[in-house]
């Protein structure tokens, strides 16, 4: 019989890192978590929508930048959208989408993020109806991780 109070239907060992991985939506906010919060790779699971575990290929996705997703939410704070992870698959070249959850590192999210900066390819994402985030979103991929913008956080 499985402890459950150890893990829970869901969790997983990260294909990149090999860290436990746990799948609580009290622990990560998220319905369907597919990505590690430390390395933040996730694994192509999902065919059509978030959650459907219909893929294949199951093979590991880096994640490779940041974007934003707009919201129909007239109440949300910010206008420009949720901060998302773009992933892209390692077999099959799938790029999508995921959110980032509560326990994700931020600092790891940033690194992704300035490594993105250094990434010529953009308008292939584009094509996928994903736009990247740039170095002029800094300041709101700051406000989002930390609540302040870069200035703020550096002191």
């Amino acid at each position: 019989m499985r402890n459950h109070s150890l893990a829970s239907f869901g969790d997983f060992r990260c294909a990149n890192c090999r860290a436990l991985v746990s799948s609580m939506q009290m622990l990560s906010g998220v319905n369907n978590r597919n990505h590690c919060p430390y390395c933040l790779w996730s694994r192509h699971l999902d065919l059509y929508s978030a959650g459907d575990r219909l893929s294949a290929c199951k093979a590991p996705m880096n994640p490779i930048g940041l974007t934003m997703k707009r919201s129909r939410n007239k109440y949300q704070l910010s206008p420009r959208g949720e901060l998302m992870l773009v992933h892209a698959c390692l077999e099959c070249d799938t790029v999508s989408i995921n959110r980032i959850a509560a326990d994700d590192d931020p600092e790891r999210i940033l690194a992704v993020f300035h490594s993105s900066l250094d990434v010529s390819q953009h308008g292939i994402y584009e094509q996928n109806g994903i736009t990247m985030l740039d170095a002029g979103d800094m300041d709101a991929v700051y406000h989002q991780l930390y609540g302040q913008a870069v200035e703020n956080s550096m002191a």
